[in-house]
């Protein structure tokens, strides 16, 4: 009775004990399951919030239109040109394939036309070379034309506008003389004048037809074949010799002017001068005769002498042979002395008296 009792007791308390295992273990299991599920609902949201903002990063990036400097962008739907973008900075757009961007450069270029041989209006030939400076107008009009005309192609629209430009010199040039264009007077070269109209010819039509607008047209290079340079070289020294008559006749013009203006003052200066030297000899025969006269009166004899003297020195030099009487007058005076000459002189002073 106390075994079976006994063996009673030991099967209830094992009995309990597996229960309360067996419960402790189901709730365990079933927190762990609802840990695991929300965990797992957490990374899925996370993982779509991710993905959405990548989505939404790679939509806007694909809506964004950077415009830089010294370019536009021409956005396109379906291929047709819809919008132009021209001032630098950021726009938005439909993402491709609805709208596309094509950039179009606004910078400054410069083409050649290489030698051209042209005939002037004189029927000479010169080899001119021009270069062209051009750029796509920033107005969206003109940039939709280019890009319409030559597809966004800056050498293709190069090409145009040589072909073009060359055209121009030879209707140009065909209005200038050689002597326009090639000149040793600078001031009759009219190259400024020849490059504003190769301008003019071409700046419209290519502005309408190419969306291009022509900012400078000039002169590169400029060359004469021979047989132009050696009519040149002979029309520039017949002009140099031109010039060099035309100055020396106006020298000589001017010499003879001068030549007549000092033969005219130098004949008045003479006749002024003999008129003065008249007068000065007039003034000193005068003022002479009043001195012989003074000399005559104070000593009649000695200024018979000294008359006598001066007579003889006129009329004899170291290279005279005269044969005469001593007794003759003036040369009696030389041998018979003041004496005589006294003499003879009193005769002539009485009769004076």
């Amino acid at each position: 009775m106390l075994d079976k009792l006994h063996d009673h007791d030991h099967d209830d308390d094992h009995d309990h004990d597996h229960d309360h295992d067996d419960h402790d273990h189901d709730h365990d299991h079933d927190h762990d399951h609802d840990d695991h599920d929300h965990a797992g609902r957490f990374g899925a949201v996370l993982r779509m919030a991710l993905a959405t903002l990548i989505l939404g990063v790679a939509i806007a990036a694909a809506c964004i239109v950077m415009v830089p400097a010294g370019e536009a962008v021409v956005i396109t739907r379906f291929g047709n040109p819809v919008r132009v973008l021209t001032e630098p900075g950021l726009a938005w757009k439909l993402p491709l394939p609805v709208e596309a961007t094509i950039p179009i450069d606004l910078r400054l270029r410069t083409t050649s036309t290489g030698l051209q041989d042209v005939g002037t209006r004189d029927g000479l030939r010169v080899l001119i070379q021009a270069y062209t400076a051009w750029q796509v107008p920033t107005d969206p009009a003109g940039i939709t034309q280019f890009l319409r005309s030559v597809r966004n192609q800056p050498d293709e629209a190069a090409r145009q506008l040589r072909s073009f430009t060359a055209a121009a010199l030879h209707i140009v040039a065909a209005n200038y003389s050689l002597s326009d264009l090639v000149n040793s007077d600078q001031s009759k070269v009219q190259l400024t004048a020849f490059e504003q109209s190769v301008h003019d010819q071409i700046a419209a039509r290519v502005l309408a037809v190419y969306g291009i607008d022509i900012r400078q047209v000039g002169v590169e290079r400029l060359t004469l074949p021979a047989e132009t340079l050696a009519a040149t070289v002979a029309r520039m020294k017949a002009e140099r010799e031109t010039v060099a008559a035309e100055v020396t006749a106006d020298g000589l013009r001017q010499a003879a002017a001068i030549r007549a203006d000092a033969d005219r003052d130098g004949r008045e200066v003479v006749a002024k001068a003999q008129e003065k030297a008249a007068q000065t000899l007039a003034d000193a025969e005068q003022q002479s005769a009043k001195i012989y006269a003074s000399a005559y009166q104070s000593d009649p004899t000695l200024y018979t002498t000294l008359r006598s003297l001066d007579a003889v020195g006129k009329m004899v030099n170291k290279n005279t042979n005269m044969i005469m009487y001593t007794n003759a007058a003036p040369f009696n005076v030389l041998v018979t002395g003041p004496t005589a000459v006294t003499a003879l002189a009193a005769p002539a002073a009485k009769a004076t008296k």
